[in-house]
C-alpha cells in the first residue's frame, strides 16, 4: 500500500536521489532535460509515493512543452525504487497523474520511452513530433487525454513556460 501526494519542495532532493538511483549516470545530459531547463515541473501532476513507513517508493514529474502552438505535457521522469519494482507502482503513478492532468485541462501528453512498456497506458509513436537531437524518433510517444488531441499536431517540441494550461 502506498500513499500518493503532490511533490513538495521538501521532497525535491529525495526525489532527485531516487532518479539518480534508477537512471544511468548523465541522465541530465539527455535532450529532454533541455526542455526542462529553468521551468518548474507541473506541480499538480508531480507526485510522490510513500510506503507504509513513509519511505519514498516512487515519483513522477511532468513538464509543460509545446509543439507548434499546441500545449502538451512531457511525462518524465517516472521512477520506482528497486525494492518496489514489479508491484504496479509505476502504473499507479502514471494513471493517477494522467487522470489529474485531464481534469486539469490538459489535452495531450508525450514522453520519450520504451513503446512496449508505455503501450499498456495508451501511448503510441508520434509521427511528425520532433524532439531535440539526439532523440530516437521511435521512442517519441504520445497519448491523447481527450479524443483527437494529437490530430494535426506536428513540429519541433519546445519548452512552454508558465502560460500552459494547468500550470
Amino acid at each position: 500500500m502506498f500513499t500518493l501526494a503532490h511533490e513538495s519542495k521538501d521532497d525535491w532532493w529525495e526525489v532527485e536521489a531516487l532518479y539518480d538511483l534508477c537512471f544511468a549516470p548523465g541522465r541530465e545530459a539527455l535532450s529532454s532535460y533541455r526542455l526542462r531547463d529553468g521551468v518548474p515541473p507541473v506541480a499538480d501532476l508531480s507526485l510522490v509515493a510513500r510506503d507504509m513507513q513513509g519511505i519514498l517508493a516512487g515519483a513522477i514529474r511532468f513538464w509543460p512543452v509545446r509543439i507548434g502552438e499546441a500545449a502538451a505535457l512531457l511525462l518524465g521522469p517516472v521512477a520506482v525504487h528497486p525494492t518496489h519494482q514489479g508491484e504496479g507502482l509505476g502504473g499507479l503513478l502514471i494513471e493517477e497523474s494522467l487522470a489529474r492532468g485531464q481534469q486539469g485541462g490538459w489535452d495531450r501528453v508525450m514522453l520519450v520511452g520504451d513503446a512496449p512498456y508505455y503501450r499498456r497506458f495508451g501511448f503510441a509513436r508520434l509521427s511528425g513530433v520532433v524532439m531535440p537531437p539526439p532523440t530516437n524518433p521511435e521512442r517519441v510517444l504520445g497519448r491523447a487525454l481527450v479524443p483527437g488531441a494529437w490530430d494535426g499536431v506536428r513540429g519541433d517540441v519546445r519548452g512552454y513556460g508558465k502560460n500552459a494550461p494547468g500550470a
